[in-house]
């Protein structure tokens, strides 16, 4: 069946008076629009949005691991390919984001500001517009300003559980009682607010009531972006640095989503702005992150639409954290040398036949904390770098947000003595077993440690955190 989807906004006569770019990008949205639609699954859960799975950073992690919403406890332990039965697992370091939280006060400022515009401006009969005027209210509050909720809290819980059912001779009531598992922690409440609740998982998995654990809180290791000069200035601060993404948000592709939003609630096209699409995507996300609803803002998207919006966000954090700008992940060069010092120093008293002090670093950051090292690691990254202009043939991108960061995204580097096998290193990305970049012929077998140390070599050897990130004067201002 052949279809073409323009919406209701449109007219072959407006049409005719656009540039034929700017139509073929239409015509070719719309049609994969009218296919996805044609496509849909009868069997989908309509408790879950169908477009749940591209709310990329702001996306539950269940949605990551579907299998989690039959059993949250749920771990497949195959995932962990021992080379010989002779492995045990010495040490492991989990780096983790923050759990489900509330938006920021900048994003609920966009959402009153879309709540009021449905409220006033929006007409039409359909229920779910019905919905959100008649009885959806705006609950969302500047107080709560990106505070950790109680799905975050049960995201770190469970996290716990099942990280001690997966390593359980390293996760486990002695190594936590015996002091060999630490916790380093953001300043930032959420980030502290996770740690708690990951430690309050294994207390709780162990009945323990009659201590407590300390945990550090280091902004050096978890919040590295804030103290890196040259990210701050070139980066941070700096609004070329954001370029693509700009682009992007005044493009075709933005643009025909913010005229289906208007079309939906039958405003004018200047009211729907890239702003307030954005929070209308929020709202869904949101709203189904948070209390686990299938809300009525997620009318306002088909597919196709959310799609685009993933792309955006992509696109500012492949310029803002990713491979877009070289100190983005070099920023991240003293977390990297922080694992690589822990790893040492395991390997280093398990071949000298000594118990390993550490057995667990558990570390909880943010986003912003992970895809730096991720980018650092050379982990996710496309042939082809996302621009303003090539959304249309980055579908099977690795760079997905989505795939990656969802609430408590972790990184797990797991460090095996295999007996005469040696040491070997595991990368695990949200339970996940990864392959280290330019070493997919070892993954027959866990990699060797010291295999994983010369690939990155020059990273051990330089990537100086302080020199990195150090502005340097320009010769015709000094």
């Amino acid at each position: 069946m052949f279809c073409v989807g323009l919406g209701s906004g449109w007219s072959w006569r407006i049409m005719l008076t656009l540039p034929l770019k700017f139509i073929t990008v239409h015509f070719f949205l719309g049609c994969i629009t009218c296919c996805l639609i044609n496509n849909a699954k009868p069997g989908d859960d309509p408790n879950i949005p169908a477009i749940a799975r591209y709310f990329g950073t702001k996306g539950r992690y269940e949605e990551v691991n579907p299998y989690l919403l039959e059993d949250i406890l749920a771990v497949n332990k195959s995932i962990l390919q021992l080379p010989s039965a002779e492995c045990r697992e010495i040490h492991v370091t989990a780096i983790i984001r923050h759990g489900t939280r509330y938006p920021t006060i900048k994003n609920v400022k966009k959402m009153q500001q879309m709540h009021n515009l449905v409220l006033h401006k929006a007409s039409g009969k359909e229920r779910w517009l019905r919905e959100i005027q008649n009885h959806w209210q705006m609950w969302y509050t500047e107080d709560m300003d990106g505070r950790l909720v109680q799905k975050g809290v049960d995201d770190h819980k469970h996290l716990a559980v099942r990280l001690s059912k997966l390593l359980p001779s390293l996760i486990s009531e002695e190594k936590l009682r015996g002091g060999h598992i630490s916790f380093i922690t953001s300043s930032k409440h959420r980030c502290v607010n996770s740690t708690l609740a990951f430690k309050a998982g294994l207390t709780e998995l162990w009945t323990i009531e009659d201590r407590e654990f300390d945990h550090v809180v280091n902004d050096a290791l978890m919040r590295f972006f804030d103290q890196c000069t040259k990210f701050v200035e070139d980066v941070g601060n700096n609004p070329s640095a954001m370029a693509e993404f700009d682009k992007f948000k005044s493009g075709p592709e933005m643009k025909r989503v913010q005229e289906k939003i208007a079309d939906r609630l039958r405003v004018q096209y200047s009211l729907i702005t890239d702003d307030m699409a954005e929070a209308a995507f929020y709202l869904c996300a949101y709203e189904f992150a948070i209390k686990t609803v299938n809300s009525p803002w997620c009318q306002l998207f088909d597919e196709v639409d959310a799609q685009v919006m993933e792309y955006a966000n992509d696109l500012k954090q492949f310029w803002k954290r990713g491979y877009g700008h070289d100190i983005n992940s070099k920023s991240s060069c003293i977390l990297f040398h922080d694992v690589f010092s822990r790893l040492d120093k395991a390997a280093q008293e398990s071949k000298s036949g000594q118990q390993v002090s550490e057995a667990v670093t558990v570390q909880v950051g943010h986003a912003e904390t992970l895809l730096p090292l991720l980018t650092l690691l050379g982990f996710f990254k496309d042939s082809d770098r996302l621009t303003s202009a090539n959304f249309a043939t980055q579908a099977q991108r690795s760079f997905r947000t989505s795939h990656t960061l969802p609430y408590a995204a972790n990184l797990l580097l797991v460090l095996y003595d295999c007996g005469e096998s040696g040491l070997r290193l595991q990368p695990l990305l949200n339970e996940k077993p990864l392959v280290f970049p330019g070493m997919a012929d070892q993954q027959v077998s866990i990699p060797l440690y010291q295999d994983v140390r010369e690939h990155y070599r020059e990273l051990l050897q330089g990537c100086d955190f302080e020199t990195e990130c150090q502005l340097f004067t320009h010769p015709s201002r000094a």
